[in-house]
């Protein structure tokens, strides 16, 4: 007999009836009942609390040294990248050229991207800093016989059109100096341009090449119509042409003037392309909104600090994003930057979902410490009061909170904290490779933490360890013995998320925080870091002839995928963009291996005060406008 059944025979015995009348219980039972229960309680939570330190995760800094390897080491896990792109490449030369991208596993080809061999274009670059000569003479006929036109009734797309292909031809000039490229590159930036031919002057989603129109909703979001300055703004600088220039200042006015105040001068997802004003009130640093708030700094770099309007755009998003975006998990104090959704002005919907899109963002707050004085905006003709003055009164405390602390290292805190959880995505995976989106625990027994709260909570405690979510942690790993599947999701809540995109696209936005990050800190554990991912993706993701990318990273037998269209079903229920994940991805190899090559090396070739990437890892040169150029365009 159960303790438990010796109780209840105590407090109600078989000949008495039950009864929930106050007098059918004696005060004497019910103290009994409630020392019994305190017992238990005890008991319990005593024996969970030492259940759960089990897979509690310890402080990797407590734990793991990363180790300080030789230059020999680095240089032969770069020359690793190096073959693994020309593995990509010439399976992309073998099956695929000169069509768009190839699809590792049936070995056929993929024209996602206007058909003009996006693989190539994209990969310029990379083959000059890799110093491969021959694939670059190869890919050039190809690329210098394109006419830049599709079919009648067709359109390509603006966005992906310039920072995959102009960007990759200007970034090949930059390189080369080959005026061809640059020819080709004015061509095509100009084919492009009747997509400025919205009432508001910002740029449609697609353009008609052949007949010089443009064609798309009346909404864009923020990715495809604040994307595209770096590139215009130094095809105008190294052809002389205004039109390019114009373009570019005329948009960044455009969105320093908008109204901002109900999101708290940040740019939110949407806007009205015909009267240039937002449309909606949800902010994110992920899908659909990334580039456009990487492109504020980026612009200001590339024109040599000049541009005052983005620099004050890129201060005022990030401030925004630390206060009201940024949280930390409850268990492992992951950190991780989501999404915010406004209603009618009142109702504030937070997703907590993280994307790996969003990885990018702690590169770019590293971008921000190495290069610019956040102490000292001053300097710079910042003025904080300027910045909050058309702002909510909510939003300008955010401003005094960040002003209680060195504004550099809130930055650089952020930064590493949140390129942490996106190394742990990777690295809790059985694969070692990240999903597209995870959804952290929040809200409900879990409570819900505001990373600003809990540096300051730190900070007031008398900043005992590191800021929180920055020191080190261990993987996550599954407990054994685990059957069912309930078993296995109940035991994923110590994880402090779950999986809801199980794929691995090839993405690079984890590497390109990775890399920045060494270069800003020169901390070897993002080189080690790297390394982990890299060793991941030839392990999972590689073909004979390229590689893919993976679906169910979160279990041990992974699936590689391919996806070609084989029947009108294919067709009907696959998305072009869809499809194109399936294939070896051209930002593969212009992205992610070159951010690795980039991380491995020991020189830098591209040093961060001479160089600006795009949105699709095509490093510009910083240029800085002449007196005569300055007059033309109007720059002050």
């Amino acid at each position: 007999m159960s303790v438990l059944s010796t109780v209840w025979g105590t407090l109600f015995p078989a000949n008495i009836p039950m009864s929930f009348h106050r007098r059918g219980i004696s005060f004497r039972r019910i103290l009994f009942v409630l020392t019994f229960s305190f017992i238990l309680c005890t008991l319990y939570y005593s024996h969970s609390s030492k259940t759960q330190s089990v897979v509690e995760f310890v402080p990797e800094e407590d734990v793991v040294l990363w180790p300080t390897e030789p230059p020999e080491i680095w240089a032969e896990r770069a020359a690793q990248v190096k073959n693994a792109f020309l593995e990509a490449y010439h399976g992309y030369e073998r099956y695929a050229f000169p069509h768009d991208e190839l699809t590792p596993l049936s070995n056929a080809s993929s024209n996602s991207f206007n058909k003009w061999g996006v693989t190539a274009v994209d990969s310029l670059d990379t083959m000059l800093l890799m110093g491969l000569k021959d694939e670059y003479e190869r890919a050039l006929p190809m690329i210098m016989n394109s006419n830049f036109s599709l079919p009648v009734n067709t359109a390509v797309p603006f966005f992906e059109t310039v920072i995959r292909y102009l960007g990759g031809l200007l970034s090949a000039y930059a390189l080369s100096n080959d005026s061809r490229l640059l020819t080709k590159a004015d061509e095509l930036g100009t084919k492009l341009s009747p997509a400025f031919n919205t009432e508001s002057g910002f740029p449609v989603f697609g353009v008609n090449t052949y007949e010089g129109v443009e064609l798309g909703p009346p909404i864009g979001v923020l990715a495809e119509i604040a994307s595209w300055q770096l590139e215009y703004s130094y095809l105008g600088k190294v052809t002389g042409k205004k039109e390019h220039v114009e373009r570019a200042i005329a948009i960044t006015d455009l969105l320093y003037n908008a109204n901002l105040t109900h999101s708290g001068g940040m740019y939110p997802t949407k806007w009205d392309l015909a009267s240039g004003n937002p449309r909606d009130l949800h902010l994110s640093v992920g899908a659909a909104a990334d580039s456009g708030h990487e492109y504020t700094l980026k612009q200001y770099l590339l024109t040599a600090q000049t541009d005052k309007e983005n620099l004050k755009m890129y201060i005022r998003m990030t401030t925004h994003v630390i206060n009201n975006l940024i949280f930390i998990s409850p268990q492992r104090q992951l950190v991780y930057v989501t999404d915010m959704s406004t209603y009618k002005l009142e109702d504030t919907r937070v997703s907590h979902r993280f994307e790996h899109l969003s990885c990018f963002f702690p590169g770019l707050l590293a971008l921000g410490v190495k290069t610019l004085p956040l102490d000292d905006l001053e300097s710079l003709g910042i003025d904080v009061e300027e910045l909050t003055r058309d702002l909510l009164p909510r939003d300008r405390e955010g401003y005094e909170t960040l002003s209680e602390f060195n504004l550099a290292d809130i930055h650089l805190w952020a930064a590493e904290a949140i390129a942490q959880t996106c190394y742990m995505t990777y690295a809790d995976q059985p694969t070692g490779l990240g999903p597209e989106a995870v959804v952290m625990r929040a809200g409900g027994k879990f409570r819900t933490t505001l990373w600003m709260d809990a540096v300051r909570t730190w900070d007031r405690q008398g900043r005992q360890g590191p800021p929180p979510g920055v020191g080190d942690k261990l993987p996550w790993s599954e407990p054994p013995g685990l059957v069912g599947t309930k078993e296995r999701d109940r035991a994923t809540i110590t994880r402090d998320y779950g999986v809801r995109n199980i794929a691995y696209y090839l993405r690079p936005e984890a590497v390109e925080s990775f890399y920045l990050l060494w270069q800003v800190t020169g901390d070897v554990r993002w080189r080690h870091r790297g390394w982990h991912v890299f060793q991941a993706i030839e392990r999972e993701a590689k073909t004979p002839s390229g590689y893919t990318c993976v679906d169910r990273v979160h279990m041990k037998v992974p699936i590689q995928l391919d996806l070609m269209p084989r029947s009108v079903l294919d067709c009907v229920c696959l998305c072009v963009w869809m499809l194109t994940r399936m294939a070896t991805c051209s930002y593969f190899l212009a992205e992610t291996l070159k951010y690795l090559y980039l991380l491995f090396l020991d020189e830098d070739i591209l040093p961060l005060d001479r160089w600006v990437f795009n949105t699709e890892a095509h490093p510009l040169p910083i240029f800085t406008w002449t007196p005569e150029e300055q007059t033309t365009y109007g720059i002050t």
